[in-house]
């Protein structure tokens, strides 16, 4: 327990309103028994332990698998602070909401409160929470998304402030369902809901939601960013963040492993952080970023050992998986896209007989998850723990996009890197509650995510950038996911993608010419390696193309979307946008 007061006195205030039978701090330790508890309950499920050594499986309730968007809330005094982008509602209005719901919630329940850090413990970057819970499923997986530990809690002793973070599962009541956030309270309630992302608060509530409040107001940045470092035959490694929608490709990117020709040349990859970068100006006027998670919480299905080899090793030990099929002949689990042989006895992700060579059923969920140690990738970087976190060379931007985004294109300067943030947008996936393959803005992979109106979100990258000045990095967007007219992809992606980084970090220094295009700086032919590749010159043309129709009603669409930000639009983009129209129609 902590002897910072305002902690053990907001402790003691969730206990009365929650009323648990017992309340049980947790430090990092004693794990074992409380997985031991968890196996009891049938809250954990345990995996064949000789070939998935502290592996659990873990099954959550059939109407709780995603991120419930509907029911998060931006809670703030004045609803423009907000934004459009968010739901909204008083902070009063929802405390008065909240608290009969979480009157009585943990009777019969142990109150386990959670005191963690996000960032490695000591960095100026990092922030500190504490987080109470019903279940021991968010227990476990907070042990390994941030840190835990004594030392953490020496660092909460002395600590002015932590953000509050208040979860219980309930009835897992879909109609009683809340995330709500309180910006200007440092507060964080979460009801009625176990999944990951509702559930797990240091996590995209904390580390994105309220994070990016506190870094607008302190002058830095939090965004839904990985953090790769790429090391070149002389040993020299540049940094980039990188910002996707959820299911796009994070996490394959992070942990890419080089083509075999890259590969024999000498080319490495490191990965920081495969889903969150805080980003600061450091001492030398660059950017500077860290991951605040300490595990990965990724994607599943799909995940195999030609997509992503370094996934699939990380996760053969002390992972907990969420929403995949158990085997029942081995003690294993299955997802689709893991191989072409999936068992005949399992039990799928519902907890229903599952046969995979004759069901319809999908055995395991497509939004099914992984959470495990960032120490067990195969290329976590050195720098990992590094406090002072990592300079970056580029931000990139991506999302999926069928035909109107090229491959790859540069930003003209740091504020038009802005504006191709600010406009794009991408088809939903599984991460998402919804329907899948719907066009949707996603600015900056940060509309579900921004804890303030997005128009000020924008206002805050241009002031960084000013700040940064000429040390500012280079702005990129690209798009894997080109498909031809027959609806397959053109681009091979996964290790690939080491081609299109190439071209990027050359031209950050200087080393790669560029075409001028209306949307920015295009590889010419020949710039971008295909060396071994099964792919034409023709393909990579069209890869490359710039349809002037698509764009032409893209403006069209994102002066729609700009709209929705009235005056808080920062009138900057709204010139970035004239300048895009006016040089597709000459």
């Amino acid at each position: 327990m902590t002897n910072n007061l305002k902690v053990k006195q907001w402790v003691s205030w969730a206990a009365d309103l929650c009323k648990p039978d017992e309340v049980v701090w947790i430090d990092g330790e004693g794990l074992d028994e409380l997985r031991a508890a968890a196996l009891k309950s049938g809250e954990l499920i345990m995996l064949n332990q000789d070939l998935l050594p502290g592996c659990y499986l873990h099954r959550s309730a059939i109407n709780d698998v995603a991120r419930a968007e509907d029911k998060t809330f931006i809670c703030t005094t004045d609803e423009a602070d907000a934004g459009p982008t968010n739901n909204w509602m008083s902070p009063a209005d929802m405390y008065d909401k909240l608290t009969p719901l979480f009157d009585g919630s943990m009777r019969g329940r142990t109150m386990y409160v959670i005191p963690f850090c996000m960032g490695p413990v000591g960095s100026p970057f990092s922030k500190l929470g504490v987080e109470i819970t019903d279940s021991i499923y968010v227990v476990l997986n907070m042990c390994i998304m941030t840190r835990v530990s004594k030392d953490v809690v020496k660092m909460l002793d002395g600590a002015e402030d932590f953000v509050k973070c208040l979860h219980c599962t309930a009835e897992l009541d879909i109609d009683k369902r809340f995330i709500s956030h309180f910006p200007e309270d440092n507060a964080i309630w979460s009801i009625n809901s176990g999944y990951g992302g509702n559930a797990l608060l240091g996590k995209k509530c904390f580390a994105l939601r309220i994070a990016s409040y506190q870094a607008k107001k302190e002058g830095w940045m939090a965004e839904h960013m990985l953090i790769i470092g790429i090391e070149n035959p002389q040993g020299q490694v540049r940094y980039i963040c990188a910002a996707f929608p959820s299911a796009c490709g994070k996490t394959n990117l992070a942990m890419l492993i080089p083509p075999e020709i890259y590969a024999k040349k000498g080319y490495k990859l490191w990965c920081v952080g495969d889903d969150i970068a805080w980003l600061r100006i450091g001492p030398d006027g660059r950017l500077w970023a860290i991951n605040p998670e300490n595990g990965y919480f990724g994607v599943v299905p799909g995940t195999n050992a030609q997509t992503n080899p370094n996934a699939l090793k990380a996760i053969g030990t002390n992972t907990i998986y969420t929403n995949v099929a158990y085997n029942e002949e081995d003690g294993t689990v299955w997802w689709e896209g893991l191989d072409d042989n999936p068992p005949e006895k399992a039990i799928d992700w519902k907890g229903n007989p599952w046969n995979g060579k004759t069901s319809q059923e999908k055995g395991a969920h497509p939004n099914s998850r992984f959470t495990v140690p960032a120490t067990n990738c195969p290329v976590i970087s050195p720098e990992f723990e590094n406090p002072g976190g990592v300079p970056i060379d580029a931000i990139i931007f991506g999302g999926r996009r069928a035909k109107t985004a090229p491959l790859v294109y540069q930003a003209r300067d740091f504020a038009h890197g802005v504006f191709v943030g600010s406009i794009m947008a991408s088809e939903t996936t599984a991460a998402q509650t919804g329907a899948v393959g719907v066009t949707r803005p996603d600015s900056m992979a940060m509309k579900p995510f921004c804890g303030y109106n997005m128009g000020d979100y924008f206002a805050h990258w241009l002031e960084m950038g000013k700040k940064l000045g000429d040390k500012a990095p280079e702005i990129f967007n690209v798009n894997w996911f080109r498909v031809d007219d027959d609806g397959n992809f053109i681009w091979p992606g996964f290790g690939d993608n080491l081609r299109v980084l190439e071209w990027i970090l050359a031209r950050c220094a200087g080393e790669a010419e560029a075409a001028l295009a209306p949307i920015g700086h295009m590889p010419r032919a020949g710039d971008i390696n295909i060396e071994g590749l099964s792919l034409s010159a023709g393909q990579l043309e069209e890869l490359l193309s710039v349809d002037k129709g698509l764009w032409q009603a893209e403006v069209a669409s994102i002066k729609e979307y700009y709209k929705t930000f009235g005056d808080r639009l920062p009138k900057e983009l709204w010139d970035k946008l004239a300048d895009l129209e006016a040089r597709l129609e000459a």
